[in-house]
């Protein structure tokens, strides 16, 4: 498994853990539990961010990843 594989791996992984952590936020009536839920999401999502900008740099600096023109 190549890197830009793993790190797209973690991508998806990262997306569906954040989604889950919205949910439990949604379905929860404790505030408390509601207010680490949402920013726990937060923190899934800074990560997307970080391992999309790694993914893209890996994308624009591989050969086999550049657009044919």
């Amino acid at each position: 498994m190549t890197v830009v594989n793993k790190i797209q791996q973690a991508l998806v992984s990262a997306q569906g853990l954040s989604a889950q952590l919205k949910t439990f936020s949604m379905d929860t009536e404790d505030q408390q539990a509601k207010q680490s839920f949402s920013q726990l999401a937060q923190s899934a999502e800074n990560i997307m961010h970080e391992l999309q900008s790694r993914l893209d740099y890996l994308q624009s600096q591989e050969p086999q990843y550049r657009q044919q023109q």
